[in-house]
């Protein structure tokens, strides 16, 4: 492979974030061929590099990109000694991570990867990447629920920002999001004196989760994959 920069292979493989792998390079964390790495180092893949005692493995070069219906419970970490980790529930026979979180109450759509930058892009809060839900809640969904809502609403002692909000039926309704706040639309109802009963996200992006069934996944369609990279601003996956 041609060389890249260090932090960049460490996202590929899956360690960190760039953010995260120089942090753990000027730390002394990073060893390269048993020598201590250097902020802006390269790498061709043929190295032997070692992240806090742990040997790394070679990215893939192919990209895989997966849409996964989450069931409840299922937990979305990468740590193998979690149960019901969303890795060992989506056993891919290759090294991937996901993108973003579903607490583990909730199901739908979670997007898995092998491509750390598309990860990065995704994550980044200033992408106003948006995400759509279906909420079911313990009262009926009145017009000034909807409109405070869709205004949003002070979680923390910071008011989220404005939202897509549609009453499906009485008790249900559609909200698109465009940041990623921890149990943000629980919270959000929670300050509104409103329990959520069932949550479940039905699309990321231009990913749809439509008829997948729960448990299962695919890969993501050669459309899909290319609207996904124009919305990032990236010309190919390879980038």
């Amino acid at each position: 492979m041609e060389p890249i920069r260090l932090n960049k292979y460490l996202v590929d493989a899956g360690v960190c974030s760039r953010r995260e792998a120089d942090r753990l390079i000027t730390l002394g964390k990073v060893l390269v061929n048993g020598a201590r790495a250097a902020l802006g180092q390269k790498v061709d893949g043929s190295e032997k590099i070692v992240v806090k005692g742990k040997l790394v493995e070679k990215p893939s070069s192919k990209r895989v990109y997966i849409a996964y219906h989450k069931p409840i419970g299922v937990i979305c970490t990468s740590d193998p000694k979690a149960k019901d980790n969303i890795i060992d529930a989506v056993k891919y026979p290759e090294r991937i991570f996901h993108v973003g979180r579903l607490d583990v109450a909730s199901s739908g759509l979670i997007l898995l990867t092998n491509d750390g930058d598309v990860v990065n892009k995704i994550l980044r809060a200033e992408g106003k990447h948006d995400k759509e839900y279906v909420v079911t809640i313990d009262r009926s969904v009145s017009p000034e629920f909807v409109q405070i809502l869709s205004a949003g609403v002070e979680i923390d002692g910071r008011k989220t920002l404005p939202a897509k909000v549609t009453k499906l039926g009485d008790t249900s309704f559609a909200i698109t999001l465009v940041e990623g706040r921890n149990r943000q639309i629980r919270r959000m109802c929670e300050a509104m004196h409103v329990n959520v009963k069932r949550l479940e996200r039905i699309r990321v992006m231009n990913i749809h989760l439509g008829d997948l069934p729960v448990g299962t996944w695919r890969h993501l369609t050669p459309a899909e994959e290319a609207q996904l990279m124009r919305m990032l601003g990236v010309t190919s996956s390879k980038e």
